[in-house]
């Protein structure tokens, strides 16, 4: 049937109509017109869709750049460049691979898509796989079914972490700057796509834009690097100079108060005023020389004995835990004390080293306060010795006695101590003399520590003075007295050293104790032993018993020793029932207490009992 003019008019004229709204190619393919107008139609229509697609991926490429603008970042913009590779050309994901010069290989660095933590940690030797193909031709490779692809190189690793992922059909094209070979960016889907030409090249302008974007961005990071590192220079050389000035008035304060005739104290004072914070300064046994701080708390907690020992075996270097510090002090590789630092927060180069110096200073006035307590005490020594000894007139020793201190006037008792370490003389002279208070007078005389006690009571005394003085070693202490005037001191001092002799020897070695303490050893031992007030001590439960009940068991207690400790034949000499002694020795038990019996009681009561008898004689 032929078709008027005016109905070929009227047909061209709706298909014109059609491409002015845009409509697809599948309403143009269905219009009613002649065929070689709805083939022109169909022409025009792919021509405007694929100008359209050009203008959108332009579009698209533009914007990309001025995100990629604001991105200062590399991760940023690598991160951005993958996300919209994916955007632009709708696919499952895609990827973006850099070089690595020393490995020669390129590996996996931003992804968008992915979920396969083997893919994204993949690495690419050149000419392996697709990627490393196009890495190594430097030219874009595409394929829609990467398994069934043998233009690449498959190797176990690649197809393993591709295959985790799911990937079919894949694209990639390199990123290169100026000949310079960066990475490659590739797109990718799950399903077996193909990628067009204009894919292609969409995909290339974004890598292009991307490489030229990343090496901007890299030499911007490299450029605030450099900045950041001079900033930090000139920050370090600041601080130096600060520290310089600030150590050197920290000296010149150390100085004058060394030069001003300061101690350790005001040294541990300027420390924490010049650091803030509080400052501590112990001695060589662990106690508080001085203090700005919670001292007491301090020294007793297990962190700060650690913090000593490490200390210790740092010398005299600053360390820390956490934000206490410690440095120790010595002189002549003796330990001599620590210095604590704490809450001064982080500690500069410069803050460190005006700790250690002022830990040098305090060693230094630590050293010369000892060297002048050594020269006194060498004093001491030689008037004990002079008192010991009985040398000169009694008047000159009275007048040593108060030139060192010492008032021989008044009662007092000599304690003679006899110590574990003799290496360690120093230190149990400056214990004795805490111990003993002032007043005191105590000095080295040949291998023991003599004492002269303003006090009464030698035994009190010998044992309060052992517990304190004994608390890091054991000592042995003896004490006499009391005695007046300095006549007596010679024999005294002997007493005391046979009443420590005699305390070693019975195994009282560390303990304190007067002569008359010692049993039936004091007698022995004492420049002036009283039998009579011994024996009435070691049987003076039994005595007055008798006493007040007008009864006899000092008589039974003597008839049981002399019969060998047996009831029955001290029975037959008292004429007396068995059952009765043995009532009367549980009633001698009660009186002496349950080690009567003991050989060491037993050897006392018996040697009481002779010596009552042999006193009762006329």
């Amino acid at each position: 049937m032929t078709t008027s003019p005016d109905t070929r008019t009227d047909q061209v004229l709706h298909l014109l109509e059609l491409l002015a709204s845009g409509a697809t190619v599948a309403e143009i393919a269905a219009a009613d017109a002649p065929p070689a107008a709805r083939d022109l139609a169909l022409r025009i229509s792919h021509t405007r869709d694929l100008h359209q697609h050009r203008e959108a991926g332009l579009a698209a490429l533009l914007d990309t750049a001025r995100e990629l603008a604001t991105k200062h970042d590399p991760a940023q913009v690598l991160e951005a460049i993958v996300r919209r590779a994916r955007h632009l050309l709708q696919t499952d994901l895609a990827y973006l691979t850099l070089y690595d010069a020393e490995a020669d290989d390129t590996f996996m660095r931003a992804t968008s898509g992915s979920v396969s933590a083997a893919f994204q940690s993949v690495r690419l030797a050149l000419g392996a796989g697709l990627g490393g193909l196009v890495a190594s031709t430097r030219k874009p490779y595409w394929t829609a079914d990467y398994w069934s692809d043998d233009r690449f190189q498959h190797t176990g690793a690649i197809d393993g972490a591709v295959g985790e992922e799911g990937i079919v059909s894949i694209c990639g094209t390199p990123l290169i700057v100026e000949s310079d070979f960066v990475g490659v960016l590739f797109a990718a889907n799950r399903t077996a796509r193909p990628f067009t030409r204009e894919d292609v090249a969409l995909l290339t302008n974004l890598a292009t834009l991307a490489a030229v974007t990343l090496v901007q961005t890299r030499a911007l990071a490299d450029a605030e690097k450099a900045v950041q590192a001079l900033q930090e220079a000139h920050e370090t050389v600041r601080q130096y100079a600060a520290g310089i000035e600030k150590a050197a008035a920290a000296h010149d304060r150390f100085a004058n108060l060394v030069l001003g005739g300061g101690g350790v104290e005001g040294i541990t004072h300027a420390v924490a005023e010049l650091l803030g914070g509080w400052a501590v300064l112990l001695d060589e046994n662990g106690a508080v020389r001085s203090s700005t701080g919670p001292a007491p708390d301090l020294v007793r907690s297990a962190e700060i004995q650690q913090l000593q020992d490490k200390a210790a075996a740092a010398g005299g270097r600053l360390v820390h835990e956490g934000d206490t510090y410690a440095v120790m002090i010595n002189a002549a590789h003796e330990r001599l004390g620590t210095l604590l630092l704490g809450e001064v927060g982080r500690l500069h180069d410069a803050d460190a080293r005006t700790v250690e110096r002022a830990g040098m200073v305090t060693s230094l006035v630590l050293l010369f306060e000892r060297n002048a307590a050594d020269a006194r005490q060498s004093e001491r020594n030689r008037v004990l010795a002079d008192l010991v000894a009985g040398r000169g007139s009694e008047g000159e020793r009275v007048q040593l006695a108060r030139g060192a201190g010492f008032d021989p006037v008044a009662p007092f008792c000599v304690l003679v101590m006899r110590g574990e370490d003799s290496a360690a003389t120093r230190a149990l002279i400056m214990s004795a003399s805490a111990a003993t208070g002032e007043g005191s007078l105590v000095g080295a005389h040949d291998d023991q520590i003599v004492a002269l006690v303003p006090a009464s009571d030698p035994d009190a005394l010998a044992k309060t003075v052992a517990g304190r003085v004994g608390r890091r070693s054991p000592v042995t202490v003896a004490g006499v007295g009391p005695v007046s005037g300095v006549g007596g001191i010679p024999a005294a001092h002997e007493e005391g050293a046979r009443t420590a002799r005699a305390l070693i020897a019975l195994g009282r070695r560390g303990q304190g104790a007067a002569a008359t303490e010692l049993g039936f050893a004091g007698l022995i031992v004492g420049t002036d032993p009283d039998v009579g007030d011994y024996v009435h001590r070691v049987l003076a439960p039994v005595l007055d018993y008798d006493e007040r009940r007008g009864t006899d068991l000092v008589g039974t207690l003597e008839a049981y020793f002399a019969a060998g400790s047996s009831p029955r034949h001290a029975a037959s000499s008292l004429h007396v029932h068995v059952n009765t002694v043995s009532q009367r020795l549980e009633r001698i038990g009660a009186l002496l207490g349950p080690s009567w019996q003991q050989p060491e009681q037993a050897l006392e009561l018996q040697l009481a009992l002779r010596l009552r008898r042999l006193l009762a004689e006329p």
